[in-house]
């Protein structure tokens, strides 16, 4: 009975290998339903040991799930290429900004993501069974984007928040996720944050995942991620008058050296 489940699970691997290498479709819902399972399977284990460790909710939980989160890149076969890190090491808080790809940032994200650091993101994410729980217990700065009052509250606490914590923020100023090879204009939040809080912006870019990834096409396979985190922009004595300048600063810089780092002319 052992002998024929095991050839069975043989015959079924080999048959799973076989169309993953005559179809990219199956290949790309094979490894993203894999991707699914792990984040879920990986953020219950990732939970019970931030409750047992820090008891609760709070920043410190990251580094539990950014020692968990950084092993993902095995299972896919991606590597990463990290330039610029000494930029993160400014005197108290400040505001991260990067692109946002797809649902593989998450990878990227805990590759480089330094201490005492939280990120905003949608409401919604609360809702997804053990990721929520995980996102949750890790200090996630939850916004509801249909309501722009509400958003704006929150960002308001936010900036007090970050200043009396002495905490980094990390924002996806795009607001959504865009596997273009290019960026989307920039939401001002994050900027507005920065000047009212007057704490330095710390650009974040990601060369494309195009090469590897792409929903569309259906591909997904191993590749190389470029990362480098750029020297920081202050803010101190800019005011509501010099967001828009800020914003389109930012945007400028980061769109050229995404295309940099993706091997692409500007």
């Amino acid at each position: 009975m052992e002998l024929g489940w095991l050839l069975w699970g043989t015959a079924v691997l080999l048959l799973l290998h076989v169309l993953m290498e005559l179809s990219p479709a199956v290949n790309f819902a094979l490894r993203i339903g894999f991707y699914c399972v792990l984040c879920l399977v990986c953020s219950a284990l990732a939970a019970a040991a931030c409750l047992l460790i820090n008891r609760g909710r709070t920043v410190k939980n990251m580094r539990i799930i950014k020692a968990v989160v950084r092993t993902f890149k095995y299972f896919f076969g991606l590597r990463f290429e990290v330039k610029g890190l000494e930029n993160f090491k400014v005197e108290g808080p400040a505001i991260i900004v990067s692109n946002h790809q797809s649902i593989l940032d998450m990878m990227g994200l805990m590759e480089v993501l330094p201490d005492n650091c939280v990120q905003v993101g949608k409401k919604e994410l609360m809702y997804m069974g053990s990721v929520g729980l995980i996102i949750y217990l890790g200090g996630v700065i939850f916004i509801n984007r249909k309501s722009t009052s509400s958003a704006k509250m929150v960002m308001s606490d936010v900036a007090k928040t970050m200043v009396a914590e002495n905490v980094k923020v990390w924002v996806y100023p795009e607001g959504t996720r865009n596997c273009s090879g290019d960026l989307l204009p920039f939401k001002k939040g994050a900027f507005h944050l920065a000047v009212q809080a007057q704490v330095p912006v710390i650009p974040v870019v990601y060369s494309s995942f195009t090469t590897f990834y792409n929903p569309k096409t259906k591909l997904f396979t191993s590749g190389k991620i470029k990362v480098e985190i750029l020297p920081p922009i202050e803010t101190k004595g800019l005011t509501s008058d010099d967001v828009t300048g800020l914003t389109d600063r930012c945007f400028s810089t980061m769109r050229e050296t995404l295309f940099r780092l993706s091997g692409r002319p500007s």
